[in-house]
């Protein structure tokens, strides 16, 4: 049988394959489908729900349904009513069906639907005009914070406007934020009454201005198919027939509009995947494609396997990542077929640092071009948009065109801007800068000035703009030490030179160059040649994800990612961020058992840390037997394994942030030091630094919590345990330190 994809029914891409004519009829219309595709295409009755798989052609499915239905006289164009969740996806529908003879459907976003309709029935609910539809949502945002006397900066507006959007997505009121917010363990960008306070405040300021949002759209036209029966009856009476794609997407509002859409009628077509369910930080979810069948217990279910985008390799590897896969969405997995002729091997390549991945990269690239690969068949896909820059440069430095999508150019970033205007400023009248006043090296003047634009030794918590802006000047940070290494005697004023020629060497062409893009705005798209880099712990899955339901997200964006691959794949990470740097990084545990040479991933536990056996604990500290650790030590942050002696004595990276107790520290550091002194050997003889800081993070309070500190051996754990514990209950030493 043909492919899906060759058939000459199924166009490959925008401008392509354009229909000469539409099909001779309805039968025609199913002539080239699968067995699958054909279930849907000819499933008119009742609730249909479509399970597809990355590639499997789903787009096809549902455009050929429609068609089939309209040319065989069964559903009128006008009462058809396809809605998806972007421009670009409602667009290609309208084309396809265009192309198969079923012009007058309306296929639109939900917002673009809800917004015909509210524009025309408000006359009729509300009287007068529809209210403006605000531009600058993020202005109203500032506005809102000012009446309320709470300052913002860029990156934070821009972080308690996507809050404000998942609070009216999810039908979340102000006084419900912070019991909702705890309820779904949201990591809220300020405290939640602060938030609830300025989402509050907006709503004032848009009503005062007499303006909606984007949300408002929806809200509104769910409020007044709830209140006017007589309006929901018009708008049931237009449209008789509902396909909703990428169901797995919906919010909870868009759902409950969906709902007033249908009334009590059950003509409905949903398609989707959970495992690509890559959206939930915006009030997306996955349960209303799970909970389908039980909503509609005599819905026709067809499942889309047949994957006619990747080859047997590519599909192998996507499969093997679901098949780790835990939750409800994982219960759920559809296991794909490819229907290509075999390809390469995914390709797996380790390298030293990240400067050396990005150039890897490069070099790779520039071969798959030389070969005849069209640049804009390739594409390199990062967790987050901080990572472009390097790649903007790699790609720069070895004369390859480039696009990046979805995110500003790293040189045209606000942030990164300011920066360089700060480094500038500094560079030209760095003696009369107070801020360079104890800095010494070309690093540190650097991490000077950027300090006062938000950069930090340790990264803010969560993600989110912050954590972004952060990132951007983090970047800048790493790359000042890489250019001072190079060029010991440089100043301020060389390194401001050396950006400038970097952001002028990167205004690359944007049209049939190599696609740079973040995982998420990769959703949709494919490519000939994938590469997917920087794929190690504490960046896939990302260092902020720590419960198991993110967890899985993001191995579900990683499944997104590779799906993205029709024929070649590149999988890398680095070990270390920057040359010289210590190598810590390990693989994604995602990859464990999948790529050559490792095995499969150990069951993973709670956040208590690592396993092993710990029995024999007595009263006192005598008896203590040592806790067994068979598992390798992971950093208790961000999850990567330790090599390092020190890191595995905290148990954690010496770059994750910690919660010290520093009193507490202080005390046991001058404890030590008087044992030192009574003992007449050198303090680390005692406790190591790393040791006492482990102390003072983990403040045992049994001996046997102390004994699972390592460096806390057992003849140590005789001679000071007692003393220690002490120390760590808050107590005073009877005698005093100078007690012999």
């Amino acid at each position: 049988m043909t492919a899906a994809t060759h058939s000459t029914l199924f166009p490959q891409g925008s401008g392509s394959s354009q229909y000469a004519a539409p099909p001779g009829g309805a039968d025609a219309v199913l002539e080239g489908l699968d067995p699958e595709q054909r279930e849907v295409a000819t499933a008119l009755h009742g609730p249909v729900c479509v399970l597809a798989g990355a590639g499997t052609g789903k787009t096809r499915a549902i455009t050929h349904r429609i068609a089939y239905g309209v040319r065989a006289g069964i559903l009128q164009p006008a009462s058809v009513l396809a809605v998806t969740f972007t421009n670009r996806a409602a667009g290609e529908m309208r084309g396809r069906l265009r192309q198969l003879g079923a012009s007058g459907v309306q296929a639109r976003t939900f917002h673009s639907a809800a917004l015909r309709q509210l524009q025309y029935f408000w006359p009729k609910a509300v009287g007068g005009s529809l209210p403006r539809l605000a531009d600058r949502k993020i202005q109203l945002v500032a506005d809102a914070a000012a009446a309320c006397g709470v300052r913002l900066d860029r990156g934070e507006l821009r972080d308690v406007t996507a809050e404000i959007e998942w609070c009216k997505v999810t039908r979340t009121v102000p006084a419900d934020y912070a019991a909702k917010a705890a309820k779904t363990g949201r990591e809220a960008p300020r405290h939640p009454g602060e938030i609830a306070q300025l989402y509050a405040a907006y709503e004032d300021v848009k009503r005062d201005r007499g303006v909606i949002d984007f949300e408002d759209v929806l809200l509104l036209t769910v409020g007044i198919l709830q209140d006017r029966h007589d309006i929901a009856d018009e708008v049931r009476a237009q449209y008789q027939h509902f396909v909703v794609d990428e169901y797995q997407d919906v919010s909870p509002l868009q759902q409950r509009l969906l709902e007033l859409w249908l009334g009590e009628r059950d003509s409905l077509c949903v398609v989707g995947d959970a495992s690509q369910t890559i959206y939930s930080f915006t009030g997306a979810t996955p349960d209303h494609l799970l909970d389908f069948r039980t909503r509609h217990p005599g819905a026709t279910v067809v499942k889309l396997v047949r994957d006619y985008r990747s080859s047997p390799q590519v599909v192998h590897l996507a499969n093997g990542l679901l098949a780790q896969a835990r939750g409800r969405a994982a219960e759920h997995r559809l296991e794909l077929i490819s229907q290509r002729d075999p390809g390469p091997e995914p390709v797996y390549t380790e390298y030293t640092d990240e400067p050396a991945e990005a150039e890897g990269a490069a070099r790779r690239i520039r071969g798959l071009i030389a070969s005849g690969v069209p640049a804009s068949e390739i594409a390199i896909l990062f967790r987050t948009n901080a990572q472009s820059e390097i790649y903007e440069q790699a790609l720069a430095d070895a004369g390859v065109p480039y696009q990046l999508r979805g995110a500003e150019r790293f040189f045209d970033r606000p942030e990164v801007k300011r920066a360089i205007h700060r480094l500038r400023a500094a560079g030209r009248f760095g003696g009369n800068d107070a801020l360079l006043d104890d800095a010494g090296d070309l690093p540190g003047q650097v991490r000077a000035v950027l300090s006062s634009e938000g950069w930090t030794s340790e990264p803010p918590a969560g993600s989110g703009a912050v954590r972004e802006r952060w990132e951007s000047l983090a970047a800048l940070v790493h790359l000042a030490q890489d250019f001072a290494a190079a060029k010991p005697a440089a100043t301020l004023g060389d390194l401001v030179a050396e950006l400038d020629e970097r952001a002028a060497a990167q205004h690359a062409p944007t049209v049939q160059g190599v696609t740079l893009a973040s995982l998420h705005s990769a959703k949709g798209l494919e490519w000939d040649v994938v590469l997917l880099v920087g794929v190690a712990e504490g960046m896939m899955p990302i260092s902020y994800a720590k419960t198991e339901e993110q967890i899985e997200e993001e191995r579900r964006l990683l499944y997104v990612g590779v799906t993205r691959a029709r024929r070649h794949l590149s999988v890398s990470w680095a070990q270390s961020r920057s040359p010289g740097s210590r190598p810590n990084r390990r693989p994604s545990h995602f990859l464990d058992g999948l790529r050559p040479g490792s095995t499969a991933a150990p069951t993973r536990g709670g956040a208590g840390g690592p396993g092993g056996i710990e029995r024999g604990v007595a009263g006192g500290v005598e008896g203590v037997v040592r806790r067994v650790n068979r598992q390798p030590a992971r950093c208790r942050v961000c999850g990567r394994t330790l090599t390092d002696a020190g890191e595995m004595k905290l148990m954690r990276c010496d770059d994750c942030p910690s919660d010290m107790d520093e009193g507490l520290y202080e005390r046991l550091r001058d404890w030590r030091a008087a044992q030192a002194q009574r003992s007449g050997q050198p303090d680390f003889c005692v406790f190591t630094d790393k040791t006492l800081m482990a102390i003072a993070e983990a403040v045992p309070a049994t001996p046997a919590e102390l004994a699972r500190i390592s460096g806390v051996l057992t003849r140590k754990l005789n001679r000071y345990g007692t003393e220690v514990l002490a120390i760590c209950a808050g107590q005073e030493l009877e005698g005093g330190d100078d007690e012999d």
